[in-house]
């Protein structure tokens, strides 16, 4: 089981954290929504929960729950700047579908 973080994408979040002033990490996670089913959600973290399970990427550590680890094992999260648009890119092995906005997946 891992999680991981692309080097692009661990300097985003270094770099956020050091502005914020705080932080241990972010917490990646889903939760139930839009037309299939589950979709990521990503925060910062300053306290981890105890039950969360941590990894350890580029420097950053990523915190995740148990109940969604099962839905993202083996995603590893990218930092992608495409012409105007820049975010986070989840690539997820265990989708096996997206929906046509690409905001939420199944597996």
């Amino acid at each position: 089981m891992a999680i991981s973080l692309t080097e692009k994408a661990a300097q985003h979040v270094s770099r956020f954290i050091e502005r914020r002033g705080k932080g241990s990490g972010i917490r990646l996670g889903i939760h139930t929504t839009g037309c299939s089913g589950l979709a990521y959600k990503l925060e910062f973290v300053d306290a981890p929960i105890p039950e969360d399970i941590a990894f350890a990427s580029h420097g950053v550590t990523v915190f995740v729950d148990p109940k969604s680890l099962p839905f993202i094992d083996g995603t590893e999260l990218d930092f992608a700047r495409e012409g105007l648009n820049e975010g986070f890119k989840f690539n997820n092995p265990n989708v096996k579908s997206e929906c046509g906005c690409g905001e939420s997946f199944q597996v």
